[in-house]
């Protein structure tokens, strides 16, 4: 059976007049992000083949924006084998995302599963009117109903907040630089024709390229995790159960390995929790703000809604999601 989800009231949802702006400005932005990866696209084109390779890529290069701005989110939910749900195969997860769009003032998304161990999510799409939400087995196998209301508020406010545009195209992207780089060391080593660098420029691309374009993935993300924990919080009314399914979700992400993630990294910087389990070296290289840091800050939201500050390691899971059996989905 179907339980009603009641969600509380909070009467400080970011205004439409708010929001539009931050809309308007990630668009902004994603045209810059789109010239400056077109350009290292080039750059590293050039020190592959030289004058040719670079013409090359710019070609490539135009093509890739095209097809990333209109079919990005397919490519990334494909790449994670993300199922789409409806009310009649995971009733109790689509009517939850139903409830917290209309919260939030948006048309519902479309909702779709990963067949993951890890518990994670992340939204995806162009704008509000194509966007979707995807999670993981993993995520509504270990939270409470309460928690997964947080996780998913947390993701529909970075499709509120227009970031998934930006988010989205940076993973293709990022993820052919990198695999242009590594082409390189196969096809272009030790060629010093046409201007190319040869083998030492190939090298310095395989190394370079994915770091150039990680860094971009950091910029963008780190700042948005918060504005997004925020107005998530905002959204499900209960900032106190998205702190304890980030931690939770930290936790296990250190001990369930999540493959598809690691064969895809540069969409790492799409999900609630960085799903990748290798060691980095320090918080420069990570996608995402420590954990520890936006608990802080959503307990803070909490005492200034006068809600309780209460440990989130102490809170124990409850309801179907946290019980440890299957979801709705079968």
């Amino acid at each position: 059976m179907i339980q009603k989800f009641s969600l509380p009231i909070f009467p400080e949802l970011a205004s439409e007049a708010r929001c539009g702006l931050e809309g308007t400005m990630n668009y902004f932005r994603t045209a810059i992000l789109l010239a400056a990866l077109t350009a290292l696209f080039m750059g590293v084109g050039y020190l592959i083949g030289g004058q040719s390779g670079a013409l090359i890529a710019l070609v490539v290069a135009a093509g890739m924006n095209f097809v990333a701005y209109w079919n990005a989110d397919r490519l990334v939910l494909s790449m994670h084998g993300a199922q789409e749900v409806d009310a009649r195969t995971a009733p109790e997860l689509y009517q939850l995302v139903g409830e917290l769009a209309a919260r939030a003032g948006l048309p519902m998304p479309r909702v779709y599963l990963m067949d993951n161990p890890q518990p994670n999510a992340f939204a995806t799409g162009r704008n509000p009117q194509h966007a979707a939400v995807a999670a993981t087995t993993g995520l509504l196998q270990m939270l409470s109903r309460d928690e997964m209301a947080g996780v998913l508020a947390h993701e529909l406010a970075h499709i509120k907040h227009h970031d998934t545009l930006t988010m989205t195209i940076t993973a293709t992207i990022a993820g052919a630089i990198s695999m242009l780089a590594q082409f390189g060391l196969f096809f272009g080593g030790g060629n010093r024709n046409n201007n190319g660098l040869g083998l030492i420029g190939t090298l310095a691309m395989v190394i370079l390229a994915p770091l150039a374009a990680m860094l971009v993935q950091m910029a963008i993300s780190r700042t948005r995790e918060y504005s997004a924990d925020a107005t998530g919080a905002e959204i499900s009314g209960r900032p106190l159960a998205l702190a304890s399914a980030l931690a939770r979700i930290e936790n296990a992400a250190h001990q369930i390995e999540n493959p598809v993630a690691e064969q895809h990294p540069a969409t790492a910087h799409l999900f609630i929790i960085n799903p990748l389990s290798g060691a980095r070296m320090d918080n420069l290289f990570a996608t995402h703000p420590a954990t520890a840091n936006r608990i802080a800050a959503l307990q803070d939201i909490a005492s200034r809604m006068g809600q309780s500050r209460e440990p989130v390691a102490e809170q124990r899971p409850s309801g179907p999601w946290g019980s440890g059996r299957r979801g709705p989905w079968g």
